[in-house]
């Protein structure tokens, strides 16, 4: 035998509950989703805009998005000292500045694309001479700007 309402079964010793309220399938996140959508697109679009402003000769080495990844990085590291050293954000700041904007210029994907593109126009040193430096440069502008950005706000604290 099958219960007809198995949510609002009671005993005789316990009061018929309702079922608890469905969770949103967004777990209460829309406002977070909805502000990375928003600095992706703000992001995106200043690198498209670089890439327009900054055309690359197709077989030479990518300059543009090399250095919208380094940028894009160097600013991640001092957002992300701001943020956690320094002033304490809305809730909302981090997603929408670091994921969304930030996330949305920076471009690891075109990186792997202007990749593969060298290799197979027939550049493979300028491939791979792109992936080595934009890694290491990458590291080393996130690395530095937190350095530079923790000495230069050192005793301001939230």
């Amino acid at each position: 035998m099958t219960v007809p309402h198995p949510e609002r079964v009671g005993t005789p010793d316990a009061p018929v509950r309702p079922s608890p309220r469905r969770a949103s399938p967004w777990g209460g996140q829309g406002p977070v989703v909805a502000m990375v959508a928003l600095g992706g697109a703000l992001g995106a679009t200043a690198r498209y805009a670089a890439a327009r402003l900054w055309p690359v000769e197709t077989g030479g080495f990518p300059w543009t998005t090399f250095w919208v990844n380094v940028a894009g990085c160097a600013v991640i590291g001092v957002f992300m000292v701001v943020i956690t050293d320094v002033w304490a954000a809305h809730r909302l700041v981090r997603p929408f500045f670091g994921t969304g904007v930030l996330g949305g210029f920076t471009t690891f994907s075109t990186y792997a694309v202007d990749s593969q593109r060298l290799v197979e126009g027939g550049h493979p040193a300028t491939a791979f001479a792109y992936l080595a430096a934009t890694l290491c440069a990458a590291l080393t502008a996130v690395g530095l700007a937190v350095t530079v950005t923790r000495r230069a706000l050192a005793g301001r604290r939230r």
